[in-house]
Order: structure tokens, then C-alpha cells, then sequence
């Protein structure tokens, strides 16, 4: 109530309503592509690091010399693809929900921990399993950091 007048006075509101952020899909998609190549390269020297270095049998018998077999070549598309659907998802996410880089990061962490799990579910060689789990992980950490700063830079705030 206004003293001097007596009479109701509604709060004083922005007339503006709030806008919500918007992607740049072009800047996301481009570091998401960007992160493709980072992961599939990282899959690929993981297991050349393991193979020749190591001298593992990481995806292949190591009669298979120093690249494997095909299975790394799935590998290496896997880690690739991988960080294109983390792309997409991050997408989606910033298109639907509040604070989507806060889910993106759980979604990434629990998805890499049942990628680091796995192997050991194989019959392979424990030295084996844990160079891959190691692989898969610092793969599954890359796609966090690389495919979450592309799309915290792809943000557009409104104005």
C-alpha cells in the first residue's frame, strides 16, 4: 500500500519475459567432430601403446602383429562414434533441460564406468583386460572434457 495515496500498487516486474539459451549447433556439432577424431585416435594409440610397447594382447592375439585385427579397427570407430553420440546427447540435453551440462557429465561418467567394466566380463588375459579398461577409460574421460567444453562454448545466452 502507497502511504501517500491509500491505495495498492502492483510490484514493479521486468516487462521483458526471460529468455532461454539457445546452441549454436554449428559450433557444437564442429567440436564434436573435432572429439571424434580425438577419441578414435586415442583408442588407436592405446592399443599400439598396449601391443608393441606392452606387448599385450589387447583386441587380438599377438600373433596379429603390432595393429591387431579388425577389432581394432571397430574399436577405433567405436571411440569415434562414441564421441558423436555424446555430441548429439549434449544436444538434446541443451535443447530440453535445466543445467544440461551438470546431466551430461553423469550421463559420461556412468557410461564410462560400464565401458571400464567390461572387460573384465571377457575371457581374456587380466593384463589385457586392465590395459583396456585403462584405454576405454581415458577415452571415456576424453569425451566427457572434449564434447562439455564444445558445448558450454556453444551456448547462446538471449540478450
Amino acid at each position: 500500500m502507497n502511504a501517500m495515496s491509500g491505495s495498492l500498487q502492483q510490484p514493479q516486474y521486468a516487462s521483458h519475459r526471460r529468455g532461454r539459451s539457445g546452441v549454436d549447433a554449428r559450433k557444437l556439432w564442429s567440436g564434436g567432430a573435432a572429439s571424434a577424431v580425438v577419441t578414435g585416435l586415442l583408442a588407436l594409440t592405446g592399443v599400439l601403446i598396449s601391443r608393441w610397447l606392452f606387448d599385450l594382447s589387447v583386441l587380438a592375439p599377438k600373433g596379429n602383429g603390432t595393429y591387431g585385427d579388425v577389432h581394432t579397427t571397430a574399436f577405433v570407430l567405436a571411440a569415434a562414434g562414441g564421441a558423436l553420440v555424446a555430441t548429439g546427447l549434449v544436444h538434446l540435453l541443451m535443447l530440453a533441460v535445466p543445467r544440461p551440462l551438470m546431466y551430461f557429465g553423469w550421463i559420461i561418467a556412468l557410461v564410462t564406468a560400464i565401458v571400464v567394466a567390461f572387460p573384465f566380463s571377457t575371457g581374456a588375459a587380466l593384463d589385457a583386460k586392465i590395459a583396456t579398461a585403462i584405454v576405454d577409460l581415458v577415452i571415456g574421460v576424453a569425451t566427457g572434457v572434449l564434447v562439455g567444453g564444445a558445448a558450454s562454448r556453444s551456448r547462446r545466452w538471449p540478450r
